[in-house]
């Protein structure tokens, strides 16, 4: 009836007994007569094991030879859940990255797909055969074994529904479905039946965990519609027939396939941010080349800006974020080009936390911004800097203000549930 790719996450196949309840979810798959491809990833903790072993081989290795060792954990289930359907009367059988092949270009360790060849898959496929691939690895152009990186099998499953033309790609994980915001901290966050591609984008960015950014946007630039489900739920319970209906958990579509769009769909937030600043910089130009060029040229990003300048106008005080981990790399950098930013202090602080509201609604409705910061304001949350886009307004704050402003937010934007 329809071309489905079901992607299942460490956690979903962490033991034996995970494995057969993802075996279950194909099976109801199969019997609705939906051809059926499964990408999976390593039981949860094998590729952490796997990477500890080749540092305590050698701390500086071939990076060639740790994708061998890295990409085995998905190759190991990938032969576990072929074994478990084949045991319940499905035929199936396993696929590893070359031998599709998944193609991509020769940075082991994070690897981008260029190709993906699915003819005799799909030609097994359309034989009523079930294929099990293995996630987060392709083949470089010197025929060696790469893996993705970070997030690598939801973008081997996303890639992959795009080669094979799949009505839908789900990825199961131990959620079901994306919130309004992490209901950790908010009871009554709802579940969204649906979310649009650019505001997926923004949420996985910004802090949400639910997808990775690089599955996003190869489902968006391709036109693949997600759906994000739980694999913990009942597997017996029927998906709709029609692959562009929502069903158990989010769809993430086309703006234009959700009726009904709120100004804010989401409230996110990200723990993984440091604070850099400059006190008393210079105020002239070539300042800002001087501070940005070196970070740039040490690849640190850095997201948000902020300038005061001084009354006499002369001097200005300057900040930033970087990624925590960065903090020190950044301060290092700064600290050697001194001579030619001529900054008086240098300021690194990680108790800071960035919120973000989400929402294409925005586009089209004024005061968004104004809303967030009286909200804030009431609850005597300082704002430390600011950046914006079309869909989304982020703040810097305190950490130790960060579940009050989340539950403000959401209370705000009127996206508490009953």
């Amino acid at each position: 009836m329809a071309r489905l790719v079901m992607k299942f996450g460490g956690t979903s196949v962490a033991d034996i007994e995970r494995i057969r309840n993802v075996a279950l979810h194909v099976k109801r798959e199969t019997d609705a007569g939906h051809e059926v491809v499964v990408v999976v990833s390593a039981m949860a903790g094998t590729t952490n094991q796997l990477i500890n072993w080749t540092r305590e081989a050698a701390t500086i290795h071939d990076a060639r030879e740790y994708d061998v060792v890295v990409a085995s954990g998905e190759q190991v289930t990938a032969g576990l859940l072929a074994i478990t359907l084949q045991g319940m009367g499905i035929a199936a059988r396993s696929w590893l990255g070359w031998q599709l092949p998944l193609n991509t270009d020769e940075v082991h360790g994070s690897a981008r797909i260029t190709s993906i060849e699915g003819d005799d898959l799909m030609d097994r496929l359309s034989q009523g055969q079930v294929a099990v691939v293995a996630g987060f690895q392709g083949i470089g152009p010197d025929r060696r074994i790469t893996t993705l990186g970070r997030g690598g099998s939801d973008t081997s499953a996303v890639a992959l529904a795009a080669a094979v033309h799949a009505d839908r790609c789900d990825i199961y994980t131990d959620v079901n479905g994306v919130y309004t915001t992490d209901p950790r901290i908010v009871a009554k966050a709802r579940k969204l039946d649906r979310v649009s591609y650019e505001e997926m984008l923004e949420m996985a960015s910004l802090g949400a965990k639910v997808l990775q950014t690089r599955s996003v946007e190869t489902a968006m630039i391709h036109g693949v519609q997600l759906q994000v489900r739980s694999s913990f739920d009942e597997p017996q319970s029927l998906a709709p027939t029609d692959m562009s209906q929502v069903g158990p958990g989010t769809l993430v579509c086309d703006e234009d396939e959700i009726m009904e769009q709120q100004i804010v769909s989401g409230i996110a937030y990200s723990k993984d941010e440091a604070k850099v600043t400059l006190i008393k910089v210079a105020d002239k130009p070539g300042v800002a080349a001087n501070i940005f060029g070196p970070l740039a040229d040490a690849s640190i990003n850095v997201d948000m800006i902020v300038q005061n300048v001084s009354d006499d106008g002369t001097h200005t005080d300057l900040t930033f974020t970087v990624p925590n981990d960065d903090l020190p790399r950044a301060l290092k950098v700064i600290e050697a080009a001194k001579d030619e930013i001529a900054y008086r202090d240098l300021v690194g602080s990680q108790d800071v936390v960035k919120v973000s509201v989400i929402g294409v609604g925005m586009r089209s409705h004024a005061g968004v911004a104004a809303q967030m910061f009286k909200a804030l304001a009431e609850k005597g949350i300082n704002i430390q800097a600011i950046t914006t886009s079309e869909i989304k307004v982020s703040i810097l704050i305190d950490a130790a203000y960060t579940e009050l402003a989340i539950r403000a937010l959401h209370t705000a934007y009127g996206l508490d549930g009953d």
